[in-house]
């Protein structure tokens, strides 16, 4: 059974506390990503995962193993990076097999494995290539594929599409979501900053904010259930709209917090009147920026399909009431009260 388990794992560097005493469990064959701004600390924990970089304090469990002292090769993890880290001298297929003959895996083995591999990465004709003569998201393929023929106890990816342009990353998304569905009860953490990677391949998100850890919970749970208002802030793109003003104060909150595809907009009627500073047309949608008076800055409205409208337009901005959420001065989700008249 390859669960990870982290109990009050902290990291210090001299003065400097960055990961601040994490509690996680993560289950056998599940698929749980590390999302976070920049210098939250997801990269450090996923290093201290894979051994690369020592505990300060705490144990992390690696199926039945206490693994504090354990060296990163002993580990029985997988780990693929940003930058591939490929062997230039070698050709694909050696790459693929350096592991397996570091292990003395007999010959005819290897052969098999590295064949399976490349033949399920769709690199089975690139074998006797070098990395130099591969595209971007051949060489992440070749990187996951070496992984994948040590067969470990679990996979740590750590960024590994940001090097890839945005469609690649969207191809080989989609690749390694269906790689999880084919390696059945193969364990997989994944540390990224964007978003849509998070929603679209976790079964669990765990939302990390100055070396602490702000919410656990399934993609939906965080947007719908947000923990926070830095969770509500950091998960949906585009991000929440957050109003201090009138809306907030006449329920006794804090902070409104209303997504953008929970706005919607008319030339006259009810909701809060504006004028539009900015549109974005993406084809399939529009995002609407609004000034009004309710808001210090302007609110964003997600749009489907194209809008007939333009900078300098008057129109109405109105929230879907039973999708706002509330916040209090510390950031925590506010009670409801009865809606004001």
């Amino acid at each position: 059974m390859a669960r990870v388990e982290l109990k009050n794992v902290k990291k210090s560097y001299g003065v400097a506390e960055v990961i601040k005493g994490i509690d996680l469990d993560i289950a056998h064959g599940e698929f749980c990503v590390f999302v976070g701004p920049s210098g939250c600390g997801k990269s450090t924990l996923l290093r201290m995962i894979s051994g690369l970089e020592p505990i300060t304090g705490g144990d992390i469990r690696i199926g039945d193993e206490v693994v504090n002292r354990v060296p990163a090769a002993d580990r029985g993890l997988a780990m693929v990076f940003q930058s591939y880290a490929l062997y230039p001298h070698m050709s694909v297929r050696q790459n693929l097999s350096f592991g397996l003959e570091n292990i003395n895996t007999p010959r005819a083995e290897i052969e098999r494995k590295v064949g399976e591999v490349a033949k399920m990465l769709q690199i089975d004709m690139l074998l006797d290539r070098r990395p130099k003569d591969l595209s971007g998201g051949q060489r992440q393929r070749v990187a996951i594929g070496r992984a994948i023929t040590r067969k470990p106890r679990v996979f740590l990816f750590d960024e590994p599409l940001s090097n890839l342009d945005a469609a690649l990353r969207g191809e080989t998304r989609v690749e390694i979501a269906r790689l999880h569905a084919r390696l059945a009860g193969t364990t997989m953490i994944y540390v990224t900053h964007d978003q849509v990677e998070a929603m679209t391949l976790a079964d669990r998100i765990v939302v990390l904010n100055g070396g602490h850890v702000e919410q656990v919970g399934t993609p939906l749970d965080l947007y719908e259930r947000p923990a926070s208002r830095f969770v509500a802030g950091f998960i949906g793109s585009p991000r929440m709209n957050f109003i201090a003003g009138e809306p907030a104060a006449a329920r006794g909150a804090a902070e409104y917090g209303i997504r953008p595809e929970h706005l919607s907009l008319s030339s006259e009627g009810r909701g809060w009147p504006g004028r539009v500073l900015l549109t974005e047309d993406l084809g399939s949608d529009t995002y609407v920026h609004v000034e009004t008076a309710q808001s210090e800055t302007p609110l964003v409205v997600r749009t489907p399909g194209q809008m007939r409208i333009g900078a300098g337009d008057t129109v109405c901005v109105a929230p879907d009431e039973s999708r706002a959420h509330l916040f209090d001065a510390e950031g925590r989700p506010f009670a409801r009260a009865p809606e004001a008249e």
